[in-house]
């Protein structure tokens, strides 16, 4: 009998897949606790829907990428950090620290969890970030530590 997955079965599959089974499998254990459902013309008309649904939200996914790693490729953002000793920081410029900045400087909005650093910023410099807006789609940055007086901020 042909089925369709609705959830994660070990020995099966995926979600969505379509696979054949025993009858009595598939109507004494997957129908009763909703892990499939039978694969007829209803069914199999519904997976196809969500497929291309999802295939065109992918698409669209990858087009906002792509434009918005345009636009940020190559870019600088300057971002102040509070000096301490020589050219160290007290503490570390984070990736929510590049969003914000990326956000008020470029007036871009980037999710500081697609922010990759690759070792902790705590000096003054230029400093190469990379942004992952798609699985397909990396934008390379910079960002410029420059310094802050830590006696200037005291209210």
């Amino acid at each position: 009998m042909k089925i369709i997955l609705i959830r994660e079965v070990k020995s099966l599959g995926k979600p969505d897949d379509i696979v054949n089974v025993a009858e009595g499998y598939a109507r004494n254990y997957l129908f009763p606790r909703h892990m499939a459902v039978p694969a007829d013309a209803g069914h199999t008309a519904e997976l196809n829907n969500r497929r291309k649904k999802e295939e065109l939200k992918g698409e669209k996914l990858l087009e906002e990428g792509k434009s918005l790693g345009e636009q940020l490729d190559g870019k600088q953002v300057t971002i102040k950090g509070k000096v301490g000793q020589g050219t160290r920081l007290y503490g570390a410029i984070t990736s929510a620290d590049i969003a914000e900045a990326v956000q008020s400087q470029l007036g871009l909005k980037v999710d500081k969890r697609k922010i990759e650093i690759e070792e902790a910023i705590k000096t003054l410099g230029t400093h190469d970030i990379r942004i992952h807006l798609h699985r397909d789609v990396i934008a390379g940055m910079q960002v410029e530590v420059v310094g802050q007086d830590a006696g200037n901020t005291a209210s």
